[in-house]
């Protein structure tokens, strides 16, 4: 029994080394093109063009990053872009799980079907919108401002996929515990607040980096509504590196896209379980 045991956990450990081995394999083609820019980052512009290309540069300098914030408001972009980025989550946060929690514990006439219409939200793409929506805030004066960028990501498509998730978490969570929470004399502010809001991080979690994700990436939404460079968020500021003769400063672009990276890369890597795990519970996943 011992050596069959044995056997089995040998070949059990055999065909882990095999599936890490594989999965390795699988992400070199997506994890170099990564490496490539952050270490064509230190590179002097000659380098970067070198044949044959070289992936690790043979005389390491910094002056690519202090010229990106020399040549253009790189600071003031970057400040832009977390504090809207940081905004529009808490808000997504706030909302979704209030309409999550709403949608899988409050029943009401048309209740599916309303659901339905929010869904539908997800197959609208934001180009088509997004002429009526510059007429209105241009009516409203706030084209040229961060408005447009906080109020069309914080209610639009980030939301609506941020609702499916909540619900689908407050779905799975035992009913016993709100007919408990009931009997003790708690509404459903406090239910949501007391019972739901602390046993969903990792749903929350999950909302969290996406909408963070979906926010720190926008382009056409600036590109449209902002005009002036310290007003720019960092995915335009990034095509901004040209110059006098309008050609790309690839040393100084690769660096400020390090920077623009390495942000969402070690959240991503620190909450990764608790994003999993908000993705498992919403139906969501594979």
């Amino acid at each position: 029994m011992k050596t069959e045991a044995r056997t089995r956990s040998e070949g059990r450990g055999i065909r882990q080394v095999i599936l890490f081995a594989a999965l390795i394999v699988l992400a070199i083609p997506f994890a170099i093109p990564t490496i490539w820019m952050i270490t064509s980052s230190f590179k002097p512009l000659a380098e970067i063009f070198r044949s044959p290309p070289s992936l690790f540069a043979e005389s390491p300098t910094f002056a690519a990053y202090a010229e990106a914030f020399t040549f253009q408001p790189f600071a003031r972009q970057y400040f832009n872009s977390v504090y809207i980025a940081v905004i529009v989550t808490a808000v997504v946060m706030v909302v979704s799980s209030l309409a999550g929690y709403a949608f899988a514990r409050i029943r009401f006439r048309g209740a599916n079907a309303l659901f339905l219409v929010v869904l539908v939200g997800l197959l609208v793409p934001g180009e088509v919108t997004i002429v009526p929506l510059f007429q209105m805030f241009k009516s409203w004066g706030m084209i040229n401002t961060h408005w447009p960028l906080i109020l069309v990501t914080a209610l639009a498509a980030p939301c609506v996929l941020a609702t499916f998730i909540m619900r689908q978490f407050f779905l799975s969570l035992p009913v016993e515990l709100e007919e408990a929470a009931r009997i003790d004399g708690l509404g459903r502010p406090a239910i949501w607040w007391r019972i739901c809001l602390p046993l969903s991080k990792p749903a929350l979690s999950a909302v969290a980096i996406l909408t963070f994700l979906a926010s720190w990436n926008l382009y056409l939404e600036p590109t449209v509504y902002l005009t002036s460079p310290e007003l720019f968020t960092l995915p335009q500021a990034l095509t901004r590196y040209t110059d006098a003769y309008g050609g790309q400063m690839w040393n100084t672009q690769l660096a400020a896209a390090t920077m623009t990276v390495a942000p969402m890369l070690i959240v991503f890597v620190v909450a990764q379980r608790h994003f999993v795990e908000g993705l498992a519970h919403s139906g969501l996943k594979g």
